[in-house]
């Protein structure tokens, strides 16, 4: 079991009644509560949501506070500041005063720094620090407003040679504040992938989504990502920029293999950061295995850190993988189902 879930078991007597879970990890913990807690999870991250799902527990997914009536919630902190503040806002405001929001989560994923967060909404207690984590309780003393999703969203620009975009990034999404520097490397080479039907995996913010929706209006975006939340940036970058809706399909998905078939394009600035933990395991799957979901003559496009392997799966892949540019620490890689040797007679 997760530490940070062992941590809240130790102070089991605090919880009672209906208590949302925010953020959980995907362990046996809500199996361990009594008949005296009504459980049920929020969470962002699409595998998530597909864990509990199994598990037959109450879950909602999606970048916005559940329906229904608590009486308690959970935190288990999140990597991001800002986002941590957007759940404690959203906790507050639907919580009736008195209640008790928990913060959990590892001293190295920053408890500390998070615990003074909460400061703000009234009386914190430290409740237990083991297994290298601590507990926090707030009982809350005062009425939270309720703040529009799209109040939460930095908004920045981004010059591109088709005009400025307007982005929009609601917390904990990548690359929040500015344009990250992959998917800057990434931009002039957009105007070459073939135009279609274009799955943009891991699409963020939507930087990758808007510009090829510009480039071409007759471009069809399939824009991907495990986090609601990013998504839902996604969606907004649309509206903010006028881009015609129907150009645009957010899916959330686990990985490359719930992408659409038959494909023109997959391109992807691939997420390889899960929580304060470095995860490659959905962009080497992107590498190996998105030429089933191109037509013949697809393109598979990606821009990846130097030192990563990508050009080699590609090339085990594709039978071939060109590098397009690297500079800044990253690569831009190409390759095309159409000169794959395996498929030679």
């Amino acid at each position: 079991m997760d530490p940070k879930s062992e941590v809240l078991l130790r102070q089991h007597d605090y919880l009672a009644g209906r208590i949302l879970l925010i953020n959980a990890p995907t362990d046996d913990l809500l199996t361990q509560f009594d008949d005296a807690i009504q459980a049920s999870v929020w969470t962002w991250n699409f595998n998530d949501y597909q864990y509990f799902q199994g598990q037959h527990k109450q879950v909602h997914f999606g970048a916005e506070f559940p329906e229904g009536e608590f009486d308690q919630a959970i935190i288990f902190v999140p990597k991001s500041k800002e986002l941590l503040n957007y759940l404690l806002h959203n906790a507050a405001h639907h919580l009736q005063k008195g209640s008790s929001i928990f913060l959990v989560g590892e001293k190295k994923g920053g408890i500390e720094r998070a615990a003074t967060q909460l400061q703000p909404y009234g009386k914190t207690l430290k409740l237990d620090s083991a297994r290298h984590c601590q507990l926090w309780q707030l009982t809350l003393d005062c009425n939270v407003e309720k703040k529009a999703l799209a109040d939460w969203a930095q908004i920045y620009t981004v010059p591109t040679p088709k005009g400025e975009l307007q982005i929009c990034a609601l917390p904990g999404v990548f690359s929040q504040n500015r344009l990250d520097v992959g998917t800057a490397v990434f931009l002039p080479y957009l105007s070459q992938v073939t135009s279609g039907k274009i799955a943009d995996f891991g699409c963020g913010a939507g930087v990758i989504s808007a510009y090829l929706a510009k480039l071409n209006p007759e471009n069809r975006i399939f824009a991907l990502d495990v986090d609601a939340l990013a998504l839902a940036s996604t969606q907004m970058t649309f509206e903010k920029n006028q881009l015609n809706p129907q150009q645009l399909e957010i899916k959330a998905v686990t990985g490359i293999e719930d992408a659409p078939l038959f494909l023109h394009a997959i391109v992807s600035n691939p997420p390889f950061h899960q929580g304060i933990h470095t995860h490659y395991d959905a962009s080497e799957n992107l590498c190996k295995t998105s030429r089933r979901h191109l037509k013949s003559g697809g393109e598979l496009w990606i821009v990846a850190n130097r030192f990563l392997n990508y050009p080699l799966l590609i090339e085990q892949s594709f039978g071939q993988c060109t590098i397009k540019a690297d500079q800044q620490g990253f690569k831009v890689l190409f390759a095309s189902t159409q000169k794959n040797t395996k498929e030679v007679g």
